[in-house]
């Protein structure tokens, strides 16, 4: 596997996936979607999930610009390292390295043991998909949580 290419459609459902955030913030669209990651059973401590995932966040921005936030919590309360996603149809105030809102949100839960291994493979795989300004275009304008699949596994 240590030359595959890793495919993050494998990890995600449509279960962890939200095309119509609800949030206004962005304590509670981590919220929002840590609900999502609870309710999959991937997350089994929502509270100490979010915990984690604010200690990363003080640590440095997760805002990447071009309305896209990733942050992430590496935590024992994550059963299974995965990632859920969250579109927004209103600017979501995040500290980014544009200083832009953002509107699409992926949140990484890693377990503490996938912390040096899946986690490092599902960032590259991320930000070789977030560096092709025609998959942002794209992740904006998905009508269906199974087109956001299909975009991620491309």
């Amino acid at each position: 596997m240590a030359d595959e290419k890793f495919d993050i459609a494998k990890i995600i459902n449509a279960n962890l996936i939200e095309l119509h955030l609800k949030g206004q913030t962005k304590a509670e669209v981590i919220d929002e979607l840590s609900n999502l990651l609870t309710e999959d059973g991937d997350v089994i401590d929502k509270e100490a999930f979010v915990t984690d995932v604010f200690k990363r966040e003080e640590e440095g921005a997760t805002g990447i610009g071009q309305g896209v936030a990733i942050p992430h919590g590496k935590s024992t309360a994550v059963q299974n390292t995965t990632i859920a996603i969250g579109l927004s149809d209103h600017p979501i105030p995040w500290e980014t390295l544009d200083g832009e809102p953002v509107t699409a949100v992926i949140l990484f839960a890693v377990r503490d043991q996938d912390a040096d291994t899946l986690h490092l493979k599902l960032l590259q795989q991320v930000a070789i998909l977030l560096s092709d300004d025609g998959f942002i275009e794209a992740m904006h304008s998905v009508k269906t949580k199974e087109q956001l699949i299909e975009l991620l596994g491309a």
